[in-house]
């Protein structure tokens, strides 16, 4: 890219097919052979990329140079690179954050936006998250991760957990990059009580340190509620929603003040369905919006 990060891309499916550009989450969450299961490969040609600093993209873990505004442009680096003149954007959780934030910058590149799991990238939703809200719900998880800070900087767990996973110390960063990931691991599915596993270090590290680097930043963006403020540049594009009813990372308020007064987006609200990718719910529904959109093809 030019400024010191090289960016892992692949193809799949019809080389002659509809574009597709997959978003994955976090940041720094990194693109996995799953996520390709929601294409048709006769009928598309399936872009996936390990945004800045995460999964094969180098260098790992790094924050110089990675903002949102790099990663904008290396989708538009990637989109003319492979002589692409549109795309379909399909992202979840920070994905969906970054398909809207493209769509918003190049109305033009954008078919279409498939969102599941909307962040907007608001105060309120990290407040949610990291602020107690959704320790409610998971008082024992919560603990888990609000122990591990002292008592004196717990009004800002966002900036407490920032210091230690940027203290240059790699065991330090790696045992709260593990805790951060966990707590967030905890709450993504309504089918499975508590972590699913402890994440690989190097991957905790990677998905952590960039996440909270990009909300102690909130995602620079000029302005707390961008996107919506931004919306009307995109309005005349459709857009489809899968939102799982009982998400308690990014909660369906987000999802449904996106939807709300915009006359091309439809908005489908999965029940008994959390956060992740892989509910059975958010993957079919996911599905059938893939199918519909192949079979509404020219």
């Amino acid at each position: 890219m030019g400024d010191g990060h090289r960016i892992y891309v692949e193809q799949c499916g019809n080389p002659k097919g509809i574009p597709v550009l997959v978003l994955h989450g976090g940041p720094g969450g990194g693109c996995s052979p799953s996520m390709r299961r929601y294409f048709d490969p006769s009928i598309y040609r399936v872009i996936l990329f390990d945004q800045r600093g995460c999964g094969r993209s180098r260098p790992h873990a790094s924050v110089t140079n990675n903002t949102t505004w790099h990663l904008v442009r290396d989708i538009e680096v990637i989109r003319e690179t492979l002589e692409i003149e549109k795309f379909i954007l399909f992202g979840g959780s920070w994905g969906a954050t970054l398909a809207l934030i493209y769509a918003i910058s190049h109305p033009m590149r954008t078919l279409h936006l498939v969102l599941r799991g909307v962040f907007l990238m608001t105060k309120a939703e990290l407040d949610w998250f990291y602020g107690g809200g959704a320790g409610y719900f998971f008082p024992d998880h919560w603990a888990r991760f609000v122990n591990q800070i002292p008592q004196a900087e717990r009004g800002d767990l966002i900036a407490a957990y920032h210091r230690r996973l940027f203290s240059d110390n790699l065991i330090e960063e790696t045992r709260f990059a593990r805790v951060w990931a966990n707590w967030e691991n905890a709450l993504a599915s309504v089918h499975i009580e508590g972590p699913m596993g402890e994440s690989p270090g190097e991957y905790a590290r990677a998905f952590s340190r960039l996440e909270n680097h990009y909300f102690m930043n909130a995602g620079f963006l000029e302005a707390d509620g961008w996107i919506l403020r931004e919306r009307h540049r995109i309005e005349h594009l459709p857009a489809t929603i899968v939102q799982g009813r009982y998400d308690m990372i990014c909660p369906p308020i987000s999802a449904w003040r996106l939807a709300d007064g915009w006359d091309h987006c439809e908005l489908r609200m999965i029940p008994m369905a959390g956060h992740a990718l892989s509910e059975p719910g958010i993957s079919e529904g996911l599905v059938r919006v893939m199918d519909g959109l192949r079979r509404d093809a020219p």
